[in-house]
């Protein structure tokens, strides 16, 4: 359905606006490409039948079903960044891409809880090591910031402040290695600002506070087309 604004533009017009500037460095895709999406359970869980993963893949089937592309989910849960960098020849370089979407940094806070997460400078290393090798083998990434530990919008969930900083080093290393950014920290936030007006800490865009529910892997899906130049359709 094609509603109108008082202005009388659509609100598809308004949303495809709104996605644009979420990303920069947008480049079309080509014939034979081979997207790898790299990340931990999130991704994981996005390549099941109504997932984000496979939503970007059915998406760019329909659009262009002549260029052949071929879309890889490489999530693994509990994964953080230097696990991704032990298992980037085997999860990603060996398939042969041409896109690598890195969407990671979720786990490299939470299991702070643990004592287990990962250290600022490590986090920043194990990017530009991944982006690097991704790189060399003739692959272009785009680099995504974490999404959230909770949904409130008031700044009270646990892990907001860190998350912040974290989302500050992606778009740092995806700037210095001239990579393609995809701002998903922002988009989700400015989504549930606009959506969550109870402050719930769950249920807008995820089941548990991380992991995607159906309207999460949608949305979600939505921001990888846009970042891709791939029309999400209705």
């Amino acid at each position: 359905m094609r509603r109108m604004t008082r202005t009388g533009i659509t609100v598809a017009a308004v949303v495809t606006f709104m996605l644009t500037g979420l990303s920069f460095g947008k480049e079309s895709l080509k014939k034979n490409d081979t997207i790898v999406f790299l990340g931990d359970s999130i991704t994981a869980a996005g390549v099941r039948p109504n997932g984000y993963v496979t939503l970007t893949s059915k998406a760019i089937e329909k659009a262009y079903p002549d260029l052949g592309v071929k879309v890889v989910g490489a999530g693994i849960s509990g994964h953080k960044v230097p696990d991704c960098q032990r298992r980037l020849d085997r999860d990603v370089l060996q398939k042969k891409p041409t896109i690598v979407l890195i969407y990671i940094g979720i786990n490299d806070v939470w299991h702070w809880n643990r004592n287990r997460g990962t250290k600022k400078e490590d986090f920043e290393a194990g990017l530009k090591d991944m982006i690097s090798k991704i790189n060399t083998a003739g692959a272009r990434v785009i680099m995504c910031t974490p999404t959230v530990i909770g949904e409130k919008t008031d700044g009270s969930n646990k892990f907001d402040k860190m998350l912040d900083e974290y989302a500050d080093i992606s778009r740092k290393v995806a700037k210095e290695t001239n990579s393609q950014m995809l701002d998903l920290r922002k988009a989700f936030m400015d989504h549930l600002k606009e959506n969550n007006k109870e402050n719930s800490p769950k249920g807008i865009l995820t089941g548990d506070t991380v992991h995607l529910n159906a309207a999460g892997n949608k949305f979600l899906s939505g921001l990888v087309l846009d970042a891709l130049n791939v029309p999400a359709g209705e």
